[in-house]
């Protein structure tokens, strides 16, 4: 079938196999640029299919040259219909990983069960005995307690007051203004269990308890803080009441991952575009303005960049990581230094439906979007007939 875009809000519907194969390939290609990695050699990524998870994946196995065990919870395709981008992007890891003979295997399935925890500790104890490294990097909007089985949903709220400010529709480019009512004490709280630390925690627990992990095992989640422009609906709302939770259970799995001299990290990551960060209002408006402002400096950087740059230079530097005053990686540095968020904010007060074409990059911002899904890259013949029924090789 040919396989065009079909969108639907801040989703895109459909996903192109040799788009998102071709994805894989200059990501791996950028790693293999950089050298290689004196890092870890098995490696666990849980939310290995996108976004910080998949570039996580990717520079652990074709950096380090590291065993790989990836979960995921994608769709698979059926006749007529594409997979998720996320299955294509896992079947061209796979591939290439067999290529360079390294191991990979993926599982598929809900990461919050229990099920899914006991099959990859399963495997890993078959297969590679310990991990050396755990990433945790989930974006699910929902999650079903496998201990309470309730179903909890996030959402995207500030709390206390109404949040008024410019957003933009980034496919029409239209910029106007949104106003977001406060959360209830009930939507923080789910939004906590969704996107807090408790299943990483209990990923970690049952890894020790099943003495998975290596001497010396690290585990990394990610993060994100941002500038003022967006702490109300980002940093000091529903979900940054999310990541404070996930930035202080790193220091409880520390504690917990004494006996095997173990630590845990949170990284706070740039600001991109991802499936997640495209359904937040303001956030596509503020990133727009950071990407022309960031590549007119030289220092812009993609999922693929950042990770690398994190291994290369944070956690496997031969140094000590360097960590803020609350323990954090802060890999946003080039995002946050004040030359950038000055100029970002001078835009921000010019910014509207006439003027961000010439002030903003959401050209860019819209390429990215659709690279996600795997289209707009080059290389690829768009008017081809593909084969949507594409498998993951080593799917357990």
């Amino acid at each position: 079938m040919v396989i065009e875009p079909k969108m639907r809000g801040f989703i895109c519907l459909t996903a192109h196999p040799k788009g998102c194969e071709q994805n894989i390939l200059n990501q791996i290609a950028y790693t293999r640029s950089k050298g290689t990695i004196a890092g870890p050699k098995n490696v666990l990524v849980i939310g290995a299919s996108t976004g910080f998870g998949l570039a996580s994946r990717i520079v652990s196995a074709f950096g380090a040259n590291a065993s790989t065990i990836g979960v995921f919870f994608e769709k698979a395709p059926s006749e007529g219909k594409t997979a998720s981008p996320g299955w294509y992007n896992s079947a061209a890891f796979q591939n290439e990983a067999k290529k360079a003979g390294l191991y990979a295997k993926s599982i598929n399935g809900d990461a919050f069960s229990d099920e899914i925890k006991k099959q990859t500790i399963e495997l890993i104890k078959k297969d590679l005995g310990k991990i050396d490294v755990v990433v945790y990097s989930l974006a699910s909007p929902v999650r079903t307690n496998p201990k309470t089985g309730v179903t909890h949903r996030s959402v995207l709220k500030p709390i206390g007051q109404t949040f008024t400010n410019n957003t933009v529709d980034f496919h029409t480019g239209k910029v106007t203004e949104i106003s977001i009512a406060p959360a209830t004490p009930e939507d923080i709280d789910n939004t906590i269990a969704v996107m807090g630390g408790e299943d990483w925690q209990m990923w970690m627990d049952a890894l020790l308890q099943a003495d998975a992990l290596s001497e010396n095992a690290l585990t990394l989640a990610y993060s994100y803080i941002g500038p003022g422009l967006t702490e109300a609906v980002y940093r000091k709302g529903t979900i940054g009441k999310a990541k404070d939770h996930l930035e202080a259970t790193a220091f409880n799995i520390t504690d917990s991952l004494k006996k095997v001299n173990g630590k845990a990290y949170v990284s706070v990551n740039k600001a991109l575009v991802t499936q997640a960060s495209s359904a937040i209002p303001v956030i596509p408006l503020y990133i727009s303005l950071l990407y022309k402002t960031m590549k007119e400096k030289g220092i812009h950087e993609g999922c693929i960049e950042q990770i690398d740059r994190l291994f290369r230079e944070r956690l496997y530097s031969g140094q000590s990581i360097p960590v803020d005053g609350n323990n954090r990686i802060r890999i946003d540095d080039w995002e946050m230094r004040a030359d950038i968020q000055d100029k970002v904010a001078e835009l921000w007060a010019q910014a509207n439906t006439e003027t961000l074409p010439a002030i903003g990059d959401l050209a860019g911002y819209k390429a990215d979007f659709l690279n996600l899904f795997g289209f707009g890259l080059a290389n690829v013949d768009y008017a081809a007939d593909v084969n949507e029924m594409v498998a993951i090789d080593g799917l357990q």
